[in-house]
């Protein structure tokens, strides 16, 4: 038996992902799992112990197009994102069960996907109903992408993210300090109701709590990680980690402050309470689709604006979150016994 899976979109969306593939493969023990992603997201998977091959789709190249590799040689195609782009790529294997999922009022979308797809998983997040009703349910993306593989015929469901950490990336971040504040710096720092200066303070305000704070950031922040070293207010500044390693910062820290990134999810990943901050349009449904999984966390909500005043409030919630979750105990454990 063979199953290829497509997501070809956002790190953090993949890393929500794995419980999804964890269950292909306790689904299908003997099936040959072959995984196609881009080359941003690619790292997430290529150690993940649930997947045979991972596959990078080539720039340029049409999603269809290369689908059609796989055509007369795949019994299970699994969409993993609600995307064209994955519809298209799953849909050109030509598997007798092609599988996937979009949104209840996306009616575009509903209606393409079954050019491409054969069972299709309905998801009712929407950023416009969940704002106007704080109190309408909202399923997280582990969740709704974990329910394909049942769709698929799976029988097995896997419920923890799965991001392998060896003891090569711990070593090659041996030298930032452990028991950290780490606080991870995307460029969603610097707009929208943030900017760099109010993060550079916020940054200096989380040493009240004596603990190190360690910066990571992105090649896209490689300009305002510069600022941030020059200020000297964090007692590491981290760049140009593999992906591995990235894990690996969080995994030795104490707590971890992000805004909406990959980041929230890798911390997730290594069982790290975090903090996020929500851009502040559509964050009912954002801070519960996205939240952080299954790890004690506090969800905030940006500012509207950058006024000084907004900032400082903003700045004060997020230590008053950190506070909290340095002083809670640790959350009961919600793992299953695998099957």
């Amino acid at each position: 038996m063979n199953v290829v899976l497509s997501r070809l979109d956002r790190v953090g969306d993949l890393i929500l992902s794995t419980p999804a593939i964890a269950s292909v493969r306790r689904s299908w023990p003997d099936a040959r799992v072959t995984i196609v992603c881009s080359a941003h997201n690619a790292p997430v998977v290529e150690r993940n112990p649930d997947v045979d091959e991972v596959v990078i789709l080539p720039p340029g190249v049409a999603p269809g197009t290369f689908g059609k590799r796989f055509r007369g040689a795949c019994d299970v195609a699994i969409a993993l994102a609600p995307r064209a782009a994955d519809f298209k790529l799953v849909g050109a294997t030509g598997a007798p069960v092609r599988v996937g999922y979009t949104y209840v009022r996306r009616y575009f979308a509903r209606f393409s996907a079954r050019l491409y797809l054969n069972r299709i998983a309905l998801s009712d997040a929407d950023p416009d109903l969940s704002d106007r009703d704080p109190a309408r349910p909202v399923r997280h993306e582990v969740d709704q992408v974990l329910d394909l593989a049942g769709l698929a015929g799976g029988a097995v469901r896997y419920e923890d993210l799965v991001v392998p950490i060896e003891d090569a990336d711990r070593a090659a971040v041996a030298h930032i300090p452990g028991g950290a504040i780490a606080f991870h710096l995307g460029l969603r720092w610097c707009s929208e109701g943030s900017t760099l200066d109010s993060a550079l303070e916020l940054i200096a305000e989380l040493r009240r709590f004596g603990l190190p704070v360690v910066v990571t950031y992105g090649e896209d922040a490689r300009e305002q990680a510069a600022v941030v070293r020059a200020s000297g207010v964090a007692d590491a500044v981290a760049g140009g980690l593999s992906f591995g390693q990235w894990a690996a910062v969080f995994e030795k820290s104490r707590i971890v402050v992000t805004v909406d990134t990959g980041a929230t999810h890798v911390a997730s990943a290594t069982r790290r309470p975090t903090v996020v901050l929500f851009e502040s349009r559509y964050f009912e449904l954002s801070s519960r689709e996205w939240a952080p999984y299954r790890v004690p966390s506090v969800c905030l909500r940006k500012p509207a604006s950058d006024r000084p005043d907004a900032l400082a409030a903003s700045r004060a919630e997020a230590v008053a979150a950190v506070a909290y979750l340095l002083a809670a105990e640790p959350a009961p454990s919600r793992e299953r016994a695998l099957p």
